[in-house]
């Protein structure tokens, strides 16, 4: 007996139709990454209705004799980081159907600042100058640009701050990825590698 295969009801399908029976509250659909994603898999053959001149315009299915729309009470939330090259394969796809806001690395927010007070770490706060110090550079570097800064996320903890991390932090995480945007310039990478091991030298 040979197998059978079923049509089956996707998440984005399903969420459209919960956000179409409360057309009174918003809806937000958050794909992380989302230039890693097949955009096809992910929306299927409502790629089409997600763009905004289509919003709330019913169409037939290619794979389901039924009316269906991408509601206008719903929003999709697409987040990546532009440092990935492989932006750029779906680069087109992706900017017909969204709007772009681009988010820097939060070392001057109000959110930071409260979690670094809270913290209470002298080393710490070096660190987090000599970081921002080092992506205006990173921005004013032709071949990387703001899209490579480091961001405050390396920097995030909900345990206490201890030196172990910091080191683990600095030398595990940033100078890897120094080494990686610097690889042809490996006096810079010692350069910044001393700079950021030199907080632990008292």
């Amino acid at each position: 007996m040979g197998e059978t295969f079923e049509l089956q009801k996707g998440l984005f399908y399903k969420f459209c139709q919960n956000a179409s029976n409360h057309p009174d509250k918003d809806y937000f659909f958050i794909i992380d990454e989302i230039n890693r994603g097949n955009l096809s898999k992910i929306f299927g053959e409502l790629l089409m209705l997600i763009e905004k001149d289509y919003r709330g315009e019913k169409l037939t299915l290619a794979y389901k004799d039924e009316k269906f729309s991408v509601p206008r009470n719903l929003y999709i939330i697409g987040m990546m980081n532009t440092a990935d090259r492989s932006l750029a394969l779906i680069d087109y796809a992706l900017r017909r159907r969204f709007s772009f806001f681009e988010m820097r690395p939060g070392f001057d927010t109000e959110g930071f600042k409260a979690y670094q007070k809270e913290k209470k770490n002298d080393r710490f706060d070096v660190l987090v100058e000599l970081i921002k110090e080092l992506n205006k550079q990173i921005e004013a570097d032709d071949s990387l640009g703001a899209g490579f800064e480091i961001g405050h996320s390396y920097l995030c903890t909900k345990n206490p701050i201890s030196d172990q991390w910091l080191k683990a932090v600095v030398n595990y995480d940033i100078i890897p990825m120094l080494q990686e945007y610097w690889f042809d310039n490996k006096q810079e990478v010692k350069r910044w590698s001393d700079k950021l091991n030199g907080i632990f030298h008292d």
